[in-house]
């Protein structure tokens, strides 16, 4: 095992360099961590039936993919739809 010896300005370059790669791969995975859930996970992650399911996507509740048989959601769209039903918590009186 080789010793190796830096000067302050290059240790410093280094854990710079280092910060910027963690940066850029949060941020990557931020914009284009738009993932997809298959019709199953969906039906899962929402506790609902397939007809349930198949009734939103027919009535334009929730956006999604269908390649052949396969169908497939954002996250962003399950997401939004959460969203956009959200109720405000009621006050006690």
């Amino acid at each position: 095992m080789n010793a190796v010896i830096l000067t302050q300005d290059q240790y410093d370059e280094i854990i710079n360099r280092i910060d910027e790669i963690k940066t850029e791969i949060k941020s990557t995975t931020k914009t284009s961590g738009d993932e997809f859930v298959d019709n199953a996970d969906f039906i899962q992650l929402m506790k609902i039936s397939k007809r349930t399911a198949q009734a939103w996507r027919d009535e334009g509740v929730i956006s999604f993919s269908q390649i052949g048989g396969k169908i497939y959601y954002r996250m962003s769209d399950v997401k939004s739809l959460l969203d956009k039903n959200q109720k405000s918590a009621f006050k006690k009186k």
